[in-house]
């Protein structure tokens, strides 16, 4: 009985298999083409006239606080119109984001008693990527949000998932 050409195909396929196994581990995956790039959706709440406003407090009154309204957001980030000409990349700004409840869900969950309740309102922090000239003197910031618990942005994503994509 001969074994070897068994032998040698074993081999083949074990060096196939460990090949692979191993280009995985040391390979990251494949790049998404640029429109499937994002890791969150975003969603256009533009025709809600959401405004976003500037947060430093409770002791903060008046206008001060419009920061401007929200263009569309996603679970990650927003972006933002506004008339502010003093808003410059790389810049970290605490906000206030208040959105309505939609189809029964409320877009985040206070953690802060025993039992998670909904909640209508976030406050975090934004840091600005970029900000751009619209034309009719006013910008668009666009942001990451940045101290998002889980929850709270696992429950905006329910929430997004309900409200039309952006372009």
């Amino acid at each position: 009985m001969n074994l070897a050409p068994r032998r040698q195909t074993e081999l083949s396929w074990r060096s196939l298999f460990n090949a692979r196994t191993s280009a995985s581990l040391h390979h990251p995956r494949v790049a998404a083409p640029a429109e499937e790039r994002r890791e969150h959706r975003r969603h256009d709440l533009e025709q809600q006239g959401i405004a976003v406003e500037r947060y430093d407090g409770p002791r903060q009154a008046g206008n001060d606080r419009f920061l401007g309204r929200l263009v569309d957001i996603s679970a990650g980030g927003v972006r933002i119109r506004t008339s502010s000409p003093n808003v410059r990349p790389d810049a970290q700004i605490r906000v206030r984001l208040q959105l309505p409840t939609y189809c029964g869900i409320s877009p985040f969950i206070d953690t802060t008693s025993a039992h998670p309740a909904p909640k209508q309102e976030w406050i975090g922090w934004v840091a600005v990527c970029r900000v751009t000239p619209v034309g009719d003197g006013s910008f668009e910031i666009g942001a990451r949000l940045l101290d998002m618990e889980d929850m709270d942005r696992g429950m905006l994503g329910l929430y997004l998932s309900t409200q039309p994509l952006a372009a």
